[in-house]
């Protein structure tokens, strides 16, 4: 875990009741939890402008009218090209004729980026958006060793249980 440093930041006393009341709605327990998420963004947001190599983590989310021409045919083309970016799909029919998609995609910013223009500027969208989560450092990515997920056998069989 990585070591927290205390430091001060002075601010309008106007300017601090806004962010103590706005701070609430989102759940945040102090003034620190929101600092560091509001400065980790801002850090997300300046290395995304100066490396399109950065590799990242995030969501494109479509809208659109399944009846609109050949737009799924052409949408499903379009992902099978950057099959690689791609980690996961949910479709959702949320009407008799309109469809949501959300992709959750992995890699460079550029080549992401290029994807959610790809689809998101697709004739016959009606709406699309891509949300960068997280950028992930190359090397520093690591997951948890495995662990079993296997449950314990019950000291008795099923047939023998005791019913309520």
């Amino acid at each position: 875990m990585a070591t927290l440093r205390r430091f001060g930041v002075s601010m309008e006393t106007e300017f601090l009741k806004e962010f103590d009341a706005r701070i609430v709605t989102p759940g945040y327990a102090n003034r620190s939890d929101a600092l560091r998420a509001l400065i980790r963004s801002h850090l997300l947001q300046m290395r995304m402008q100066e490396n399109p190599a950065l590799e990242v983590i995030g969501t494109i989310t479509l809208v659109y009218d399944h009846r609109r021409g050949d737009l799924p045919t052409r949408l499903t083309e379009i992902q099978h090209r950057s099959h690689t970016s791609i980690v996961s799909t949910l479709h959702v029919h949320f009407d008799a004729h309109s469809c949501l998609e959300v992709l959750v995609v992995r890699g460079a910013l550029g080549e992401v980026r290029s994807l959610s223009d790809s689809l998101c500027g697709a004739r016959g969208v009606k709406h699309g958006t891509l949300l960068i989560n997280a950028g992930v450092a190359p090397g520093l990515h690591h997951h948890a060793p495995h662990r079993s997920h296997s449950r314990p056998k019950p000291s008795h069989p099923a047939s023998s249980r005791p019913r309520a």
